[in-house]
């Protein structure tokens, strides 16, 4: 009796540690838009035209980041920084982005958000656009050589995530092939192409894509659906196993083609962007409800952003007529160093640890890497998340510490850099180093004209009219000076200097 009265006190102890241990690490879902702007999310634009409820949900439950940027002003880019922690420019594209058939831009040593989650006992899974290139079968003899019947490699699978589903690059960029996990889904069995009506003709609705195989089960109005749809299976299914998940979701859209579904033509009264948006959205809410009937939404973290600033495929001009501003309050859009190009909607949702909330403090979609290392108790080594800072400090107030970050570097099309430190912007290039005006390539003999650089001060002057160059030379020089220093040792974080990928980086 005395011994088993030992042991059921010991039995009894056990249950006590397990009932009254730390729960389980959030489950964590990112959920990243294509080109949509700041002004398109109606919570953050009080002059919007196009409501997106879903959206603005995520941010009245959560914490909205009002001055939130993206590495890079376009697509490849931003994708590699947020999954990496570390700028851009230091892989070896210094310029412009992946196409379809481009190979693999992550290095296989390298640590992804998604592997570190993986060794911290979560299930991590990429659902949509991927757009970090990855090895065709046969593509060593050319793109029309590809054999869509064998596997890819160096793929999502290779860089951290367990599950993949998804296209190779943007749905207006060939193949046009879903893939899942190594595996093409089916064999090109046809050419498509979009619209041939140019931004500007009659009849542009921006549905266009470039002419390209596709896969006999492709269908470009169904893919954001299909990926939706994918994604909330993968959170139910998910949401009964022991482990937390990790679910990318990098959305294809608002990005062209523009595709809204019967339902959505029409219904914003502004053009098929504004209705694709809306589309969007709606699309958003289902993940939302998937979350919601998994019976985990209070342990789930969700992070809501954009990859860039709007695109002028949107028909930005006709929607500012109609008094809808995408880029908001800010100067040029998609492509371009001003803000419109990486200032973006940003709202983190986790009703377990987090307040409701609006931080003005600027962060970049680098510091995610650092702060669900932060969230997990994972240490990053110095060759991982070099230029990611946690933002739990911003999220969590009683943290005890203050947010790192010093400085915010920006990437253009064209290669130019931009940097940030509290209300002040240098940009080293006289024009918008994107498609805006004055444009690199297009606008030379103007730019000839122009100062070499840009100074703005971003809280009295957020629409970059006014350059301070020549007033405030000490403040060029003292950016310039972080920027080579950050561009010298590898990294914006304390550690060891690391080397920086391909060709030297100059200014």
């Amino acid at each position: 009796m005395r011994k088993a009265t030992i042991v059921n006190i010991l039995l009894l102890v056990l249950v006590g540690c397990k009932m009254n241990s730390e729960p389980k690490n959030p489950n964590i879902i990112v959920i990243l838009a294509d080109d949509l702007g700041y002004g398109d999310v109606s919570s953050l634009n009080k002059d919007s035209k196009i409501p997106t409820p879903n959206i603005d949900r995520i941010g009245a439950e959560g914490v909205v980041f009002t001055d939130a940027h993206s590495s890079s002003s376009l697509c490849t880019p931003t994708r590699y920084g947020m999954l990496t922690g570390r700028y851009n420019w230091r892989s070896t594209l210094k310029r412009g982005v992946l196409g379809g058939f481009s190979t693999e831009l992550i290095q296989p040593d390298r640590t992804t958000m998604a592997g570190m989650l993986k060794q911290q006992g979560y299930q991590t899974a990429c659902i949509g656009k991927w757009h970090l290139g990855w090895t065709w079968d046969n593509i060593e003899k050319g793109s029309d050589s590809v054999d869509y019947s064998k596997q890819i490699s160096n793929g999502p699978t290779t860089r951290g995530f367990d599950y993949f589903y998804g296209i190779s690059a943007s749905l207006d960029m060939s193949p046009y092939v879903y893939v899942e996990n190594e595996m093409p889904t089916s064999v090109p069995d046809r050419m498509t192409e979009g619209e041939k009506a140019k931004l500007g003709e009659p009849g542009y609705t921006g549905a266009f894509w470039r002419k390209g195989p596709t896969g006999s089960d492709f269908k470009h109005e169904e893919c954001l659906p299909n990926f939706i749809s994918r994604a909330s299976d993968f959170i139910t299914t998910s949401s009964k196993k022991e482990e937390p998940y990790f679910l990318y979701l990098p959305l294809p859209a608002p990005h062209t083609p523009t595709l809204p579904t019967e339902a959505f033509r029409g219904k914003s009264g502004l053009n098929p962007y504004g209705d694709f948006v809306m589309m969007v959205d709606s699309e958003i809410g289902k993940v939302l409800e998937a979350v919601e009937q998994s019976g985990e939404a209070e342990n789930t973290l969700i992070v809501f952003a954009s990859d860039n600033g709007p695109a002028p495929f949107a028909e930005l001009e006709l929607l500012k007529d109609k008094g809808h501003h995408s880029s908001y309050i800010y100067r040029g859009h998609k492509a371009d160093l001003f803000d419109g190009g990486h200032r973006i909607p940003c709202m983190v949702k986790w009703p377990a640890k987090l307040k409701p909330k609006t931080v003005d403090q600027t962060i970049c979609l680098n510091d995610f890497m650092a702060t669900f290392a932060d969230i997990t108790g994972y240490k990053l080594a110095d060759d991982e998340g070099e230029d990611s800072f946690s933002l739990m400090p911003l999220l969590i107030d009683d943290t005890g510490r203050s947010f790192q970050r010093e400085a915010t570097v920006h990437h253009a099309a064209k290669g130019d850099f931009t940097i940030r430190k509290d209300e002040w912007k240098l940009l080293l290039s006289p024009g918008s180093g994107g498609w805006s005006y004055p444009r690199p390539g297009r606008d030379d003999s103007i730019l000839a004209q122009l100062p070499k650089y840009q100074l703005y001060n971003m809280k009295t002057d957020p629409g970059e009219k006014n350059n301070l160059m020549n007033e405030r030379p000490e403040i060029v020089e003292q950016l310039k000076e972080i920027l080579l220093k950050y561009i010298a040792d590898g990294r914006s974080t304390p550690g060891t200097p690391q080397e920086n990928d391909g060709e030297e980086i100059t200014l």
